[in-house]
């Protein structure tokens, strides 16, 4: 249908002379078409072939190159970020896991201090018990010895006022059994 209607074109352009050949433009008088057609075949022929034969190919293939690459970028790009998800995941779980490990830490050393404390505490208490009770002994030993010593010393000041006052030696028998009573009377109140 095109062809039909260029080849109209055609015959109504050389019939009616408006080719202006006449006028300077040889390029439009019909007797050069043919030679025209030959060339502008030869020309476009050429041009496709190597076209077609040289410079495609190359363009193709520079294509495909670029879409190979840029698909083997995006493969790459997300193999790497699978990985990076996969590296996280272990940090993560890296780092749970130490969290973990550090609070167990800290509640077994805590406990293990508390023991500690506990034991050393309980030792202080046995060894402070142990040094009351000596010193309570000692208490007790000093009241006996004391309570004692005052005995002879208030028989001997008592033999001595006695004498001094009366003159006469006393029996240190009955100031001994005068001092044993009222230090029983007396002791009690203040022991």
């Amino acid at each position: 249908m095109k062809s039909f209607i260029i080849l109209l074109i055609a015959v109504i352009a050389i019939n009616t002379n408006l080719f202006a050949a006449e006028a300077g433009m040889p390029q439009l008088d019909p007797k050069y078409w043919a030679s025209q057609a030959f060339w502008l075949i030869l020309t476009f022929t050429i041009l496709y072939i190597s076209i077609s034969r040289f410079y495609l190919p190359k363009i193709k293939n520079n294509l495909d190159n670029r879409e190979r690459k840029i698909k083997d970028d995006l493969d790459d790009a997300n193999k790497f970020k699978e990985l990076s998800d996969i590296k996280l995941k272990e940090y993560e779980k890296i780092i749970e896991n130490t969290k973990k490990e550090i609070a167990k830490m800290y509640l077994d050393s805590k406990n293990k201090l508390s023991k500690d404390i506990q034991v050393k505490k309980d030792a202080m208490e046995k060894e402070i018990e142990g040094e009351i009770y000596k010193a309570q002994k000692e208490i007790i030993e000093v009241k006996k010895n004391s309570i004692s010593s005052i005995k002879l010393i208030s028989e001997e000041i008592a033999a001595n006022i006695i004498e001094n006052l009366s003159g006469d030696k006393l029996n240190t028998s009955s100031v001994k059994a005068v001092i044993e009573e009222t230090s029983k009377q007396n002791l009690g109140k203040h022991l």
